[in-house]
């Protein structure tokens, strides 16, 4: 997983390259210590939302509800996984 980057960190950053377009992405990116894809993805981000970075975090859900929907999910997902590889594993030991 990548780093993550609090909300003032990504806005300061997208002002940064507003205000330095002259030096391009890479420069930009390489001066803040960050890669090319995210300052991209901030200023499109902040030109879509008047001036503001989402900062949903990993999936980008529309609401904490969707986030807590996905990972419980996930959960069951993980816990049927489970239960099949013990059924497997009952039936071996059991012959």
């Amino acid at each position: 997983m990548g780093k993550q980057f609090d909300k003032q960190f990504k806005e300061n950053a997208v002002q940064y390259y507003l205000a330095h377009k002259e030096l391009g992405w890479n420069k930009c990116a390489e001066n803040l210590g960050i890669s090319r894809n995210a300052i991209r993805s901030w200023v499109k981000a902040a030109a879509e939302n008047a001036g503001e970075v989402p900062t949903r975090g990993a999936g980008n859900y529309a609401s904490d509800e969707e986030k807590e929907n996905a990972r419980l999910r996930k959960e069951l997902r993980d816990t049927k996984d489970a239960l099949e590889i013990l059924k497997k594993a009952i039936g071996i030991l059991g012959n």
